[in-house]
């Protein structure tokens, strides 16, 4: 493997590559953000309260909406306020999705990251530093994530996650097949529980309780498309791997439960994995 030597070029003070001209790569293929296999929404966004948002990027799979600040040279406070106010802006107005706000610079600087780190759990946040590098003729964009904020505070799956309402809610917010599968893993866990469980439908998320105190060693996030599962399990990294193995979509929450994304035509042949997934956390739950 041949080593071959580079100079970094700054694009702030290029005479030719400027923010439109990064912003029309990023449109252009949008994967060499490393966000996954997202497609671009809009660009230059008219923002109600004023301003415009560089780049709206989706993931369709994950019902996700990266919101997109482009800054040439190192990050300073309005394109971290903007990015921020921008994020918030379109989670308001689209509550259907989740929503992440994604900054873009050639230097993050360690200011900023004090700064977000203050933000911890409150606002789902990427920071991606921008090298531009020169090899020979040819120009390298190399897009590196400094942080990955993306998972809110743990306590929205406890007991904080809102006012209290029923399944009549949750069927008008995402469609009564999502809801029916949340029903029928309640069904794999209470083959196990004692005492069994019964839904218990929060605004934000739909939890479980049991003589009316909050049991959420399990929680359910429906959306439209998908439904999240967070399940709390001593085997973290033994299940992430047999998730995987079987071609479920999983990660870790921040609060490092097991979350599996589960879509209604992918259910049927996943039934028996997950029945063994949430049986396992309430024997664990139960010692």
């Amino acid at each position: 493997m041949e080593l071959i030597k580079h100079k970094k070029i700054s694009l702030k003070k290029h005479p030719v590559l400027n923010e439109a001209w990064l912003q029309e790569q990023i449109a252009k293929d949008p994967s060499i953000l490393g966000l996954g296999d997202v497609d671009v929404l809009d660009r230059e966004r008219i923002q109600e309260a004023g301003g415009r948002l560089d780049i709206l990027l989706s993931d369709s799979d994950t019902n996700r909406r990266y919101e997109l600040e482009l800054m040439l040279g190192a990050t300073d406070p309005s394109h971290i306020i903007r990015c921020i106010e921008y994020w918030d802006v379109e989670r308001r107005r689209y509550p259907a999705h989740d929503h992440i706000a994604v900054l873009i610079a050639e230097e993050v600087t360690a200011r900023f990251l004090n700064v977000i780190s203050l933000m911890a759990g409150n606002i789902p946040i990427i920071a991606i530093q921008l090298d531009a590098l020169q090899v020979d003729e040819k120009l390298l964009l190399n897009f590196v994530q400094i942080l990955n904020q993306t998972a809110l505070r743990s306590d929205e799956e406890d007991d904080g996650g809102g006012i209290e309402v029923d399944r009549s809610y949750w069927n008008n917010r995402v469609g009564q097949n999502i809801m029916d599968m949340c029903v029928e893993i309640l069904s794999f866990i209470n083959e196990a529980a004692e005492p069994k469980q019964e839904m218990n439908y929060k605004k934000r998320h739909v939890g479980l309780k049991s003589n009316g105190v909050v049991r959420n060693f399990i929680s359910f996030s429906p959306k439209k498309s998908f439904l999240r599962v967070a399940v709390a399990t001593p085997d973290t990294n033994a299940w992430l791997h047999k998730l995987e193995d079987e071609g479920v979509p999983v990660d870790i929450n921040r609060s490092g439960k097991v979350r599996i994304l589960i879509k209604a035509k992918d259910f049927d042949g996943c039934k028996d994995i997950i029945r063994e997934l949430v049986q396992s956390s309430v024997c664990e739950f139960q010692k």
